[in-house]
C-alpha cells in the first residue's frame, strides 16, 4: 500500500510540474510575442488626453458631417478596417478605441455604460474633430451610439445602428460571454494565442486591420476590458432603450454580421452595406444643412 502510495505522489508531482513548466513556457510565449506585436502595429492615429487618461482616435478624409464609428464588443478601430476607408472617399470619418480597449489607456474610473458617451464627446472636442457628426455604432457599440445621440443631440445630425443589441437574460450561459469572461486568464498563459480561439474571428478583415485586431484578441489587458463591458450588456442596451433621441437626427438601422455578441464587419460585402448606409444617411444631411 505505501508503494502504491508513493507511486502516486510520484505521479502528481511529475504532472504539477509539467502543468507549471507549461504555464511558464506559455507566458514566456505571450510576453515575447506581445512585445513584438507592440512593435509590428503601432496606432494609426493619435492618443489624445481626455483629462484623465489617452484615448486613441484615428480620423481620415475631408468634408462634413463628420463621421464618428463606434466599435462592437471586444472590438476597437481596427473593427472598421472595412468601411473607415470607403467612407473617407466622401467625407471625414473617425473611428477610436473605447477606454481599456485597443490603443486607448485602461483609466483609474470603474466602467460606466453611461460615461462612455461622454468620454467620446470629450475625445471629440480635444481631438478638434467639429461636428455635426454622424454616429455609426456596431452591436454594443450601436447602443453607445444612441446614448450619444441623446446626451449631444445638438451636435449629431445623423445615427446609423448597425446590428443594434437586444436585451438577454441568460447572458452568462452564452458560450461567448464564458469564453471571453476566461480569455483574460487565457491569454496570460499563451492559451489564446496557440489555439486563435479569439483573434480567429478577425479573419477577413484588410490584412494590417485583422493583424492589429487579432493582436488585440491575445491581449490580457484588452479583452479584460471587453469582459467587463460584457458583463454589463443589458445595463447598456437598457439604457439605450430608455433613451430620447431628437426627431430632427436622421436615423438608419441596417441589419450586416448579426446579432452576435463580438459579431464583426469581416465580411467585405456586409461592410460594403453598411458603408452604403453611412454614405446614404451623409448624403441626405448635407441635403437638409
Amino acid at each position: 500500500m505505501s508503494v502504491s502510495l508513493a507511486r502516486v505522489r510520484r505521479v502528481l508531482l511529475m504532472a504539477a510540474a509539467i502543468l507549471v513548466f507549461l504555464v511558464l513556457a506559455g507566458a514566456t510565449y505571450q510576453g515575447a510575442a506581445t512585445a513584438l506585436e507592440r512593435r509590428q502595429f503601432r496606432h494609426p492615429g493619435r492618443l489624445v488626453a481626455t483629462g484623465t487618461h489617452q484615448l486613441h482616435i484615428d480620423c481620415v478624409g475631408e468634408g462634413l458631417p463628420t463621421v464618428v464609428l463606434e466599435a462592437p464588443a471586444t472590438g476597437m478601430s481596427a473593427a472598421w478596417g472595412w468601411v473607415q476607408p470607403e467612407v473617407a472617399r466622401t467625407t471625414r470619418v473617425c473611428s477610436y478605441d473605447r477606454t481599456g480597449l485597443g490603443w486607448s489607456d485602461a483609466g483609474d474610473r470603474p466602467y460606466q455604460p453611461s460615461a462612455v458617451a461622454g468620454e467620446l464627446h470629450t475625445l471629440l472636442q480635444s481631438a478638434g474633430e467639429p461636428g455635426p457628426y454622424v454616429v455609426v455604432g456596431q452591436g454594443l457599440g450601436a447602443a453607445f451610439a444612441v446614448l450619444f445621440a441623446a446626451q449631444f443631440g445638438s451636435d449629431v445630425a445623423g445615427l446609423v445602428l448597425v446590428d443594434p443589441p437586444a436585451p438577454d437574460p441568460a447572458a452568462e450561459r452564452n458560450p461567448m460571454v464564458r469564453l471571453v469572461n476566461a480569455s483574460p486568464w487565457l491569454a496570460r498563459t499563451g492559451v489564446l494565442r496557440a489555439t486563435r480561439m479569439m483573434s480567429s474571428s478577425a479573419a477577413g478583415l484588410p490584412d494590417l486591420s485583422a493583424g492589429a485586431l487579432g493582436a488585440f484578441l491575445n491581449r490580457p489587458d484588452h479583452l479584460t476590458r471587453a469582459a467587463t463591458e460584457l458583463s454589463r450588456w443589458d445595463e447598456a442596451v437598457g439604457l439605450a432603450e430608455g433613451a430620447a433621441i431628437d426627431a430632427r437626427i436622421t436615423l438608419v438601422r441596417v441589419e450586416a454580421a448579426g446579432p452576435g455578441y463580438a459579431a464583426l464587419l469581416t465580411d467585405a460585402g456586409q461592410a460594403r452595406t453598411v458603408s452604403d448606409a453611412i454614405s446614404g444617411v451623409v448624403g441626405s444631411v448635407r441635403t437638409v444643412h
